[in-house]
């Protein structure tokens, strides 16, 4: 171990060069998992048929001696720093695996308290599947939740087969927006997370889901499924539980639960509000679901910095061309009056230096002029054009939607169907 000072953030630029040195020389192992754990330090792990195979012995070993002295205390010595596994685990490494050296596959794991981090993007869902989209904020307070419920309300009326999902486990408030506590179904998410420890899931899925009372005036269908049911119970000891990896990561549980749900009720749309903020429990819903992701934001110098962080760390681990085709940001709490447009002008503007700083490629200006996926600062529908929802009274703080007034939703959410109706379904996605 080296006595030279690395730093965390340090530590992939420094395995990077050492891949980049050793190049084919590696190509005798097949397949090297780098994982870093919960105390940030870097152990190799590669399969158990190794110990078989002198060569790639001796190119794990050259690999282990060759980041020694670069990670400093974030590394092992040379004769810990290797790990032989089975099959079976190498399997559960490569669940939350991304590949960080081409020309011989090498990957990248961080081990962290929770099962997801932002640095993996799942692939799409087959064609067929019901269309997600999260609701994700960096901040709270954006008007989040009161979005995903007059989203469902707007596409019920058009006939659509909407699954409502409240994933904001820690602050949960979406089913008590739509629902009378009356209402509400026998169990939650935190209930199926927590029987599926034991493999009991399949009890309550199907007790999940209530419906909103103003559906019976539609042609569409709602599935509400809250963060608890009707009796929360020791909702902070379940909550304790949720996250736990059981049988794959948190994230693979996760997108078994909406599996599940989606073959029960065949949605075609299905909103999942996510947790705000950059913890990563809110990465699952955002990165690892395969969803559209609505990005609410405000027009503050707090909102800004904190996407950037976001931003770049899709930018530094290479997901930017995984990620920004799915990303689309909202302007929440929009005001009205004079400021208006000079508000959404100075949003735009900082939503463009965002995405075109980090996601957007160098040198291109549209994608009407070339293929390169860049865009105009002023070019309509792209993922940094403002999406408005403009803030009313009828809506702020514990305004009820057990039953919206139409004409309040109206005033505060014209643009944002327009958009909504536009792209997604008019586009085919329901």
């Amino acid at each position: 171990m080296s006595d030279e000072f690395v730093p965390f953030d340090s530590m992939r630029k420094e395995v990077s060069s050492v891949l980049a040195a050793l190049g084919a020389s590696l190509g005798a192992i097949d397949g090297v998992f780098l994982v870093r754990d919960l105390f940030g330090k870097v152990r190799v792990s590669v399969s158990d048929a190794v110990e078989d195979d002198a060569a790639a012995q001796a190119a794990v070993r050259r690999l282990a001696e060759n980041l020694q002295p670069v990670l400093g205390a974030h590394g092992y010595p040379a004769d810990d720093a290797v790990l032989a596994v089975d099959s079976d685990m190498l399997e559960y490494l490569r669940d939350g695996a991304h590949e960080i050296h081409a020309e011989v596959p090498v990957f990248w794991v961080d081990r962290q308290v929770t099962g997801s981090d932002w640095g993996t993007v799942r692939d799409s869902s087959p064609p067929g599947k019901a269309k997600r989209y999260t609701l994700y904020s960096i901040k709270g307070g954006v008007g989040r939740s009161t979005s995903a419920v007059v989203l469902a309300w707007h596409l019920a009326q058009k006939g659509e087969r909407v699954l409502v999902v409240d994933l904001d486990l820690e602050s949960p408030g979406l089913s008590s927006a739509m629902l009378d506590e009356q209402e509400l179904p026998r169990f939650g998410v935190t209930d199926w997370f927590v029987e599926d420890l034991v493999g009991q899931g399949g009890h309550v899925i199907d007790q999940m889901t209530a419906f909103p009372p103003w559906l019976l005036d539609f042609d569409g269908e709602v599935h509400v499924v809250p963060a608890h049911g009707r009796e929360p119970g020791e909702y902070l000891a379940k909550l304790g539980r949720v996250y736990l990896d059981h049988e794959g990561s948190w994230t693979t549980r996760l997108g078994r639960m909406l599996a599940q749900l989606e073959e029960r009720h065949e949605p075609s749309i299905v909103l999942l509000e996510s947790r705000s903020g950059l913890h990563d429990i809110a990465a699952a819903t955002v990165t690892d679901v395969d969803a559209q992701v609505l990005l609410f934001a405000m027009n503050s110098d707090s909102h800004w910095t904190d996407y950037e962080m976001l931003f770049r760390h899709w930018q530094n681990h290479g997901l930017a061309p995984r990620i920004r085709d799915r990303l689309a940001i909202v302007s929440a709490l929009t005001p009205y009056g004079e400021n208006k447009d000079r508000y959404l002008q100075q949003f735009r503007e900082r939503a463009w230096d965002l995405f075109r700083d980090y996601l957007y490629e160098a040198g291109g200006t549209s994608r009407d002029h070339d293929d390169s996926y860049s865009f105009d600062l002023f070019e309509e529908d792209a993922p940094h054009d403002p999406i408005p929802i403009h803030w009313t009274p009828g809506l702020a703080g514990d305004a009820s939607l057990h039953y919206p007034e139409r004409e309040i939703v109206s005033q505060a959410y014209l643009q944002f169907f327009d958009r909504f109706d536009r792209l997604v379904i008019g586009n085919g996605a329901a």
